[in-house]
């Protein structure tokens, strides 16, 4: 059968294919490589919309669960920090899409990262998994509204160096200036880290290098591409762009340096370049024989060294860096992301034998000051958390929704709720309301505080800090045992005030640090405990 059908609405029973809305699909499977399936979106006795979770990897992912009112650029801004994104087939009425990346490893590497961190789309969990389709052809008469939009976003990335090391188009040259930015951010009222910053330009061209520092109290960064028409690029695209809704403006002049020399790779510098460099503030470089089989394979996969799975970080992309940069450049502005935003958080499938307002308060405390607490009278395995701003609490959920605390997987939203109420004077609610307005355990009180820049997801490492000398590793190790968990390594930092402890789990270092943060540890030392981005 080699001529294409366009008249005949084809249904065909192979495993468990999708069919899709007036697109040609060619599968490894098929011997028709060239057939229109003509099914409606909205057929379901037709369509097949389940693929299977284990599927061979392919560069088509098939998304499920979608909100019904999400729009093509908000699914698009999923792909963006793993690579371009090639073609998008939104499916309304069964509440699905297929998104294709231009490589299969791009596809790899997201769904991956996605396994790891539940994607959400206006706070709900959204699934990804691979199709069983190799390719996705759309009929474009059908599927305009999502070319159209494709294609603006595709107009940002445009710079993306190709896989195959050819270079950009010559259209896209002109006068040549230097391949390095010098980035300031006005409004800078969330913390905006290398990561972010890396995921944001990287949709113009490869990033060589970064170095960010700060200079008269404003946060800024130098930043080399390969090429100056990569510069010249992102410049044009970002220059006055807002990273976040009304916040974080991103200002851009061309650097007179050509060249940036970086000694560590670090928060705060790194040369994509170099993963051997040293870390430079006492935590061990990659073991060189590691970092180069990385730089080998992230140079054929045409991603940046931090985007590789344990290359400098676990997920050197954390939820909340990933939606950034998918924002700044989708121009997706992110709900619920502004200075002002909603504060409260509602958080359920507490286990309601353990929980505490402390002990969710030390939790909820690593993103953001939380101001108060109410366990629910009548449904004690839910709570309220008001934040101290809306960003904490966007931070908060990204990043604690669907971990696990005392044995059951929370889910955090955000509330409809604007505060958290305090019961009437005198009356006894049994501890469940507690208002830490004025704790003295808020980490980011101090505008410009160093913690802005230490906020990374839950992991099995801890990072250990204000430890007094008379406190042996030992001491600490069996401190950390005895909360139920496994020491797996330990390491001091050369002052010995500082140190990594892992964990077996992410669980097991969630319950150390709700049970050790501010524990005292005697001479008025008291423990600060945080999750940390570095294994040991």
């Amino acid at each position: 059968m080699d001529g294409i059908v366009t008249d005949v609405a084809v249904g065909v029973k192979r495993g468990s294919d999708e069919l899709l809305s007036g697109s040609v699909l060619s599968s490894p499977n098929s011997n028709m490589s060239s057939m229109v399936v003509t099914a409606n979106g909205n057929d379901s006795k037709k369509f097949k919309g389940e693929d299977k979770m284990d599927g061979a990897p392919s560069r088509v992912l098939h998304i499920r669960k979608l909100p019904g009112e999400v729009t093509e650029t908000e699914v698009i801004a999923l792909g963006l920090p793993f690579g371009k994104v090639t073609n998008i087939l939104m499916l309304k009425g069964k509440n699905q899409a297929f998104l294709e990346l231009a490589t299969e490893e791009a596809a790899i590497t997201m769904v991956n990262y996605y396994s790891a961190v539940t994607p959400h789309l206006r706070n709900q969990p959204i699934y990804i998994q691979y199709s069983n389709h190799k390719e996705l052809k759309t009929d474009n008469t059908l599927n305009q509204r999502a070319q159209a939009v494709l294609q603006a976003v595709t107009a940002v990335q445009t710079a993306n160096t190709p896989l195959s090391g050819t270079a950009v188009s010559e259209s896209a040259v002109t006068p040549a200036q230097s391949p390095v930015l010098r980035i300031i951010i006005d409004n800078m009222y969330y913390p905006v880290t290398l990561d972010v910053l890396h995921q944001i330009f990287s949709k113009f061209g490869a990033v060589l290098k970064i170095i960010t520092f700060t200079k008269n109290n404003q946060f800024q960064a130098l930043l080399q591409y390969g090429d100056p028409v990569n510069a010249q690029q992102a410049k044009l695209a970002l220059d006055g762009q807002n990273i976040y809704n009304a916040c974080c403006t991103l200002r851009i002049d061309f650097s007179k340096l050509v060249n940036l020399n970086v000694k560590y790779n670090n928060d705060k510098s790194r040369d994509y370049t170099r993963p051997d460099l040293p870390s430079g503030d006492g935590q061990p470089a990659l073991d060189p024989a590691i970092a180069a089989a990385f730089a080998k394979e992230t140079s054929l996969l045409g991603l940046p060294v931090a985007a590789v799975p344990g290359a400098l970080s676990p997920l050197a992309i954390p939820n909340a860096a990933a939606a950034a940069a998918a924002a700044a450049a989708g121009r997706v502005g992110m709900p619920g992301v502004s200075a002002g935003g909603n504060t409260v958080l509602l958080v359920s499938n507490l286990n309601e034998e353990m929980v505490t307002p402390q002990s969710l308060f030390t939790l909820f405390g690593v993103y953001g000051d939380v101001q108060r607490v109410k366990i629910l009278y009548n449904k004690k395995d839910s709570a309220l958390i008001q934040m101290a701003d809306g960003n904490q609490s966007q931070l908060a959920m990204n990043h604690l929704n669907g971990q696990k605390m005392y044995g059951k997987i929370i889910r955090v939203t955000l509330s409809k709720h604007q505060t958290v109420q305090l019961p009437r004077e005198g009356l006894d609610d049994q501890g469940l309301t507690k208002d830490f307005g004025n704790s003295p355990l808020h980490r980011f009180k101090k505008p410009g505080s160093k913690n802005f820049q230490n906020i990374f997801p839950p992991s099995a490492t801890l990072h250990l800090s204000n430890i007094p000398p008379s406190v042996a590793e030992e001491d600490l190790r069996t401190l950390f045992a005895n909360t139920g968990g496994t020491v797996k390594a330990f390491k001091f930092f050369q002052d010995h005030k500082m140190a990594l402890l892992q964990m077996a789990t992410v669980e097991e270092a969630i319950q150390a640090l709700i049970d050790l943060h501010n524990y005292n540890l005697g001479e008025n030392h008291h423990l600060r405990v945080s999750f940390s981005k570095s294994t040991i």
